[in-house]
């Protein structure tokens, strides 16, 4: 019977002993590669044939998704009039394994003759692809994990690797956050866990809020209206205070609508800055067992400019 676990392991196994030769490898080429694609005033042009395509589909994206502008131009296609999109201030990325894909020669032709610099990616230092290259990054001798050495598997790996250490090199020099990182991914699981509290709060004539010296019967109507099941209250000054809650209602029930605001709230409640991540807005409310933050930034004077519920938390895929 044939063990697949063990067919599994090994071509693991091989991949990632060939992503240790990939590291120990990397040289002042590495360097220059990413000191190239900083400079670049336009795109970052990537390029490669067949499962190389493939894979500089994907650098394309991590590249574009991460603060640098690129995008992926068919070898093939750039024979019959793509090669308009590669321009002066463009930095040319080109991917092969043998570094002789004859697809490529039009585009690192087009490169040599508009002075475009031009990175290549090969498994061969003495391939035309990289002596024609600006900066040469090569591929170790690693076998393919088919075990044939015919099917891209090892070197395709290796690729990938080398494209996504590329892009946070970019990402580190350039300081790139969560928060940018949602600029250019709003969509999807990955953009909801990246929304900010500013981007769910409900604000302005959303907001409950009751001065301190209101009556309660004022704020069962503000309440009631809101329909949050809480209402915020503020000092003269307009900073918050208090919150009144289901809670505090039930513990004061007894003369409840002679009081007032004051009176009944529960003073110093949780708040959260608007700039912060929502994430960390339904990590505080299930750590405390509430459903709702008042937001408010502290460098502003405390005062609340809105109000997340954790029903908007989960209708944004939070939670």
């Amino acid at each position: 019977m044939t063990n697949y676990q063990d067919i599994g392991r090994r071509v693991l196994g091989i991949e990632a002993q060939a992503l240790t030769q990939l590291a120990d490898g990397l040289d002042d080429s590495f360097d220059r590669a990413v000191e190239l694609l900083l400079g670049a005033t336009g795109r970052v042009i990537i390029s490669g044939m067949g499962k190389s395509g493939h894979i500089a589909r994907k650098i394309a994206a991590t590249l574009a998704s991460t603060g640098t502008p690129a995008h992926f131009v068919h070898p093939a296609e750039a024979s019959h009039g793509d090669l308009g999109m590669v321009a002066k201030g463009d930095v040319a990325l080109v991917l092969s394994n043998s570094g002789e894909t004859p697809e490529l020669a039009d585009m690192v032709a087009h490169t040599r003759r508009f002075a475009i610099p031009l990175i290549g990616v090969a498994g061969r230092a003495d391939s035309t692809l990289l002596k024609q290259s600006d900066v040469a990054l090569i591929l170790p001798k690693a076998q393919e994990a088919c075990g044939t050495g015919v099917v891209p598997t090892t070197s395709t790996t290796m690729t990938l690797a080398l494209g996504d250490a590329l892009a946070v090199a970019l990402m580190e020099h350039r300081a790139f956050t969560p928060e940018n990182f949602r600029d250019f991914h709003p969509g999807g699981k990955l953009g909801a866990r990246l929304s900010r509290v500013q981007d769910l709060m409900h604000s302005a004539t959303a907001l409950p809020m009751v001065s301190a010296t209101a009556p309660m019967s004022d704020v069962l109507i503000e309440i009631s209206q809101k329909g949050f099941g809480v209402s915020g209250v503020a000092d003269p000054a307009g900073a918050l205070v208090g919150i009144i809650t289901d809670g505090d209602l039930r513990r004061h029930m007894e003369g409840l609508l002679e009081k007032t605001a004051a009176d009944v709230m529960t003073a110093g409640p949780t708040t959260i800055p608007p700039g912060v991540l929502a994430e960390e807005a339904v990590a505080i409310m299930n750590q405390r067992k509430i459903t709702c933050l008042f937001v408010a930034d502290p460098d502003k004077g405390g005062r609340a400019e809105g109000l997340l519920h954790i029903h908007d938390c989960l209708r944004a895929g939070l939670g």
